[in-house]
C-alpha cells in the first residue's frame, strides 16, 4: 500500500530540495516527484483594451448608431 506525504519546501542553493518528516522511517524505499508552481503570466495589455475587440463587438457608441440605422434601414 503506498501513503503520501506532501510538503511544501524551498529550493537551496544549488537546486538542492530538503525533505524532513517523523512519517519516514530509516532506510525506508520513497520515490520523490518535484512539481514546480511556474510563475504567473501577466498580461501586456490591460481588461479594458479588450472592449470591443471582440468578434461581433462595437469599439464606439457610434458604431452601434450606424448599425442599428442600417438594421432599421433593410
Amino acid at each position: 500500500m503506498l501513503n503520501g506525504l506532501r510538503q511544501q519546501a524551498i529550493v537551496k542553493t544549488g537546486g538542492v530540495v530538503e525533505i524532513s518528516s517523523p512519517e519516514l522511517p530509516a532506510g525506508a524505499t520513497v520515490e520523490v516527484i518535484v512539481l514546480m508552481e511556474s510563475p504567473a503570466k501577466h498580461s501586456e495589455k490591460s481588461l479594458t483594451s479588450f472592449i470591443g475587440s471582440a468578434k461581433g463587438s462595437f469599439a464606439t457608441p457610434e458604431e452601434v448608431d450606424k448599425f442599428i440605422r442600417q438594421e432599421r434601414d433593410t
